[in-house]
């Protein structure tokens, strides 16, 4: 009798392992895939840039200061020059340092140029007027920065 309850006791035991087996294979395997949710697109969730070239945000908010009271920046005071900072910006280099592209706000190869040009004429920068904010544009515009008082 024992030999008999200890080989039902085993069959029985085998036979749920592998039922269970069975089954979370087959949940597995017969599972739908999650469906794909549909990509958003980056420029729907993107935050708008922030291109401070060099600019510590202390630097930044002076600057900011500057584009509100003379060139229709309406953004915060937060020393994040983005967007809304640049196109200011760009307002301000049309007027006087020859940038002639769109007011977009993007800090492209013509943007960079007109800061140069002013940064170059007030600020001792020395090098190309070539489109590129590299070592010396960024320490020039610091410069502009530092300029303006608090």
């Amino acid at each position: 009798m024992r030999t008999s309850t200890r080989t039902l006791v085993s069959i029985t035991a085998a036979a749920v392992i592998t039922a269970g087996s069975l089954a979370t294979a087959g949940a597995a395997a017969a599972a739908p895939a999650p469906a794909a949710k549909p990509a958003v697109s980056s420029e729907a969730v993107a935050p708008l840039a922030v291109v401070n070239l060099g600019l510590s945000t202390a630097q930044a908010k002076k600057v900011q200061g500057v584009l509100k009271e003379h060139y229709g920046y309406t953004g915060a005071i937060d020393g994040q020059l983005g967007t809304n900072s640049w196109k200011a910006m760009q307002r301000y280099l049309r007027q006087a340092w020859g940038y002639n592209d769109a007011i977009d706000g993007i800090v492209g190869p013509n943007t960079v140029k007109a800061l140069q040009r002013w940064l170059k004429a007030n600020y001792g920068y020395t090098g190309a007027i070539d489109g590129i904010a590299g070592a010396g544009t960024q320490a020039a515009f610091k410069r502009l920065a530092d300029r303006i008082p608090a």
